[in-house]
């Protein structure tokens, strides 16, 4: 790896889980990307960036709903459900607790807190977009250390790891193909 993106990796936030509904269809994934994205304790807002490949950026663009999970220290079994496959080849929720809220969203169990949000904005990044979210209901959960990127790693199986250098290397190729390809995004209001 080159040395701005080892300088990149500094800037981290914890991992969560995304999920989100679009009729029938459920699905959720993994993003390392979530930050807050308002300082106002009335307007509160949330930011990710989800790479255009993931089945859940289709989903999450077509509803205009998602839920970002803090997830739990202990909860590598969500990690590797839902980051290591693809929803377009297997039900990713099938197994995981999880209850129904807004919009029948999924909420997992166990997680140290989440937020319910519906897509206020959206900007194209090339290979990514970012969903702009204005959190509609927040709560804590039961989970009580956040899961970072360095507790993953270090807890990481050999097995898993090797899984995620292989995925991390083929994401990268496809978002370099994609870094140029920036357009114009049309978002509706879906209040």
């Amino acid at each position: 790896m080159n040395e701005t993106y080892e300088l990149l990796r500094n800037l981290t936030t914890p991992i969560v889980a995304l999920t989100t509904r679009t009729g029938d269809k459920v699905n959720g994934m993994i993003a390392n990307s979530a930050m807050r994205a308002s300082l106002s304790p009335e307007k509160p807002r949330v930011s990710v960036y989800v790479h255009k490949f993931n089945y859940s950026h289709d989903l999450i663009f077509e509803s205009g709903r998602f839920v970002m999970h803090i997830l739990d220290a202990d909860q590598f079994d969500i990690v590797y459900r839902l980051g290591f496959s693809s929803g377009r080849e297997a039900a990713k929720l099938d197994g995981i607790p999880y209850t129904e809220g807004l919009a029948g969203l999924p909420i997992l169990d166990g997680v140290v807190g989440y937020f319910q949000c519906r897509v206020a904005n959206v900007m194209d990044t090339g290979p990514s977009t970012l969903f702009f979210g204005a959190v509609e209901h927040a709560a804590r959960g039961t989970g009580t250390e956040v899961l970072s990127p360095d507790i993953l790693r270090r807890g990481m199986s050999e097995e898993y790891r090797r899984m995620y250098v292989a995925n991390l290397e083929e994401a990268q190729r496809a978002a370099t193909r994609m870094a140029d390809d920036i357009r114009p995004l049309v978002w509706r209001d879906l209040k």
